[in-house]
């Protein structure tokens, strides 16, 4: 007698940086005419994905370069695109297809420079650049220089390179990470984003941030982004649902807080929620001004100070805020708060962290050195968690 089985189920696909999730995003505007940056709010979905990002985490997209430039590249080399190369992952493909989805075309590599200054006499100066130990020198020369600077500079680069060498030569596109700004209890099977353009001016050129551009200029309905969930277990939200937390956040740093509060509500924290935004103008920056209007009325949100640098004469930050405020947030904190900061690295968060140390020094009394030690204590307690790139 024989029995039937039911077939084996396929085996479950498992998505991650490795195999990335074809997603479909749709797209909406948030800043209007007259703004002097153009900012996005992105919804991916995640529907059968498997992903499940946790609220303080990232979505990594894998952007693709603009084709106008990949078309000006190989114009200037005299390539006709069609040449097959290696892709970073070893597999053949054409020229054109590697520098659309597979290499940077836009940040030089150290090894194109250095290639560069073998081939041309006038760019051998770049040789000592490329030393290992003038990385700085490097760094600083390339500010706002992209690979097409260097073949319009040097035409006699056209004749120098095969297809395949100079690809070789650049350095492989990576992905962008980006804070996710909704809660998996408030849209399930989705992750939201806040993404402001990058765009520049440089060398009497104009610029535009490769992944920012991608997503705000060339999607189509039935474009899929590769997508991954970066996971940021140093920025989690407090294990008490008691506990009371301050965020701070600039630009595009409010994304996580977002998410954040979609995800106390929905867990029914009980913690006070207190959050700081700085950005230019309140009439075109001021992103879900409605949904914190509605936190705040419902008590969610305890306060929200602002500060729009741009409205004013005398141009206002978050720091400026906080200092104001320096009082109550000490009091906050001495009642067991925890302190969030997002958004830029390298001006914001030092401005942000000598506001926090002088507020300890005026209100708690404190020396400088050991204010300093107080909030190194914090970053230790995991009390003063620092999501800044």
């Amino acid at each position: 007698m024989f029995t039937e089985t039911a077939p084996a189920a396929p085996p479950r696909i498992v998505y991650s940086r490795k195999n990335p999730f074809p997603a479909a995003v749709a797209r909406r505007r948030l800043t209007g005419a007259g703004s002097e940056k153009e900012s996005f709010h992105y919804e991916f979905s995640l529907e059968q994905s498997g992903l499940m990002p946790e609220v303080g985490d990232s979505l990594g997209v894998f952007p693709a370069n603009a084709p106008e430039l990949v078309e000006e590249i190989l114009a200037l080399l005299g390539f006709g695109g069609d040449e097959e190369v290696t892709s970073s992952s070893g597999a053949i493909v054409s020229l054109r297809a590697a520098l659309l989805r597979d290499r940077t075309i836009t940040t030089p590599s150290r090894q194109f420079v250095q290639s560069v200054a073998e081939r041309i006499t006038q760019a051998r100066f770049l040789l000592e650049y490329c030393e290992l130990a003038q990385k700085a020198k490097l760094d600083a020369y390339l500010w706002g220089r992209h690979v097409v600077d260097f073949l319009v500079e040097y035409p006699e680069l056209r004749n120098k390179f095969a297809p395949a060498e100079f690809a070789g030569l650049l350095s492989k596109l990576q992905p962008r990470l980006y804070s996710i700004a909704s809660s998996l209890k408030r849209y399930p099977e989705a992750a939201h984003l806040l993404v402001t353009n990058v765009q520049f001016v440089s060398y009497g050129r104009p610029r535009k941030g490769v992944c920012t551009s991608f997503l705000s200029e060339r999607l189509e309905k039935t474009t899929r982004i590769p997508v991954f969930v970066h996971t940021a277990k140093h920025f989690r939200l407090p294990d008490d649902p008691g506990a009371s937390v301050i965020m701070i956040g600039v630009g595009t740093g409010l994304a996580p807080y977002r998410a954040f509060l979609q995800e106390r509500e929905a867990a029914g924290a009980t913690g006070k929620n207190w959050l700081f935004f700085g950005d230019q103008r309140r009439e075109f920056n001021f992103y879900y001004e409605q949904e914190w209007e509605a936190m705040i009325a419902s008590g969610l949100l305890t306060r929200m100070d602002t500060a729009f640098s741009r409205d004013q004469a005398q141009k206002i930050y978050v720091q400026h805020r906080m200092r104001e405020l320096g009082r109550e947030i000490w009091a906050w904190l001495q009642e067991g708060s925890y302190l969030y900061l997002c958004g830029d690295a390298e001006y914001m968060a030092p401005d942000v962290d000598a506001a926090l140390r002088s507020i300890a020094e005026e209100h708690g009394g404190m020396s400088q050195e050991a204010a300093v030690e107080y909030f190194a204590n914090l970053r230790t307690q995991k009390r003063y968690r620092r999501d800044v790139y």
